[in-house]
C-alpha cells in the first residue's frame, strides 16, 4: 500500500496532467479512497504536529520553549484529523453541487476523486510541523491549488468557456473551508499560559 501512495503522489505532484488522467481512470469507491489514500495521508501533518508540539515544543519570543501535554496534543491530534477527513468530503459536495452551474455534470464520485487527490501536496508539506520553527515550510503545500487548477477540469469536464471560472470558484471553496477548520482548530486549542 505505501509503494502505492508513493507513486500515485509522485505522479500527480511531478506529473499533473498524467497523474490525473491515472485518477481519472481509476475506479476506487469512496470508502476504500478513504482507507488507502485519504487516511494515511491526511495523518502526516497531524501526526508531525503532534511529536512538533507535544516532543519538541513551539518556541516562545522570550526565548523559551513550549510544550503541550501528551493529553493535549492528543485531543488537538484528534480533532485536526476528523474535521481533515470531514473537509475532504464536504469540499466533495460542494464541487458536486457546482457542477451544472459551469456545463460540468454533476457526479459525485468525480467530485470526490478531486477532493481526495488534490490535496496531496498540502498533506505532505505537513511534514515539517515535526520541527515547529520550520512548520513555515508548509506553505509548499499551496502547491495543491495548482493539483486543483490542473485536476479539476480535467475530471469534472466543465464548459470550456466556463472552467476557469469553475476551478477560481472551487479554490475560493477550499480557501474558506480550510480556514473554517484553522477557525475551529484555534477555538479548541490551548493557549500558552492555560494548562497545556
Amino acid at each position: 500500500m505505501l509503494n502505492a501512495i508513493i507513486a500515485k503522489a509522485q505522479k500527480l505532484i511531478l506529473s499533473p496532467k498524467a497523474g490525473w488522467d491515472m485518477v481519472d481512470a481509476e475506479t476506487t469507491d469512496m470508502m476504500t479512497l478513504y482507507k488507502t489514500w485519504i487516511a494515511p495521508l491526511a495523518a502526516i501533518p497531524v501526526l508531525a504536529a503532534f511529536i512538533g508540539t507535544v516532543f519538541i515544543g513551539v518556541p516562545t519570543f522570550s526565548g523559551g520553549v513550549i510544550r503541550y501535554s501528551v493529553a493535549t496534543g492528543i485531543g488537538q491530534a484528534v480533532i485536526t484529523y476528523v474535521l481533515a477527513l470531514g473537509w475532504v468530503y464536504v469540499f466533495a459536495m460542494i464541487v458536486d453541487f457546482l457542477a451544472p452551474n459551469f456545463g460540468a455534470e454533476k457526479n459525485f464520485d468525480k467530485a470526490f476523486k478531486v477532493s481526495a487527490h488534490f490535496p496531496v501536496a498540502g498533506w505532505l508539506a505537513g511534514i515539517f510541523a515535526i520541527i515547529p520553527m520550520a512548520s513555515f515550510l508548509s506553505i509548499l503545500g499551496l502547491y495543491s491549488l495548482y493539483l486543483l487548477f490542473v485536476g479539476l477540469p480535467r475530471i469534472m469536464a466543465p464548459a470550456e468557456d466556463k472552467k476557469t471560472v469553475y476551478v477560481l470558484a472551487c479554490i475560493g471553496v477550499a480557501i474558506v473551508l480550510g480556514i473554517v477548520v484553522y477557525g475551529v482548530l484555534y477555538a479548541v486549542t490551548p493557549k500558552p499560559g492555560f494548562g497545556l
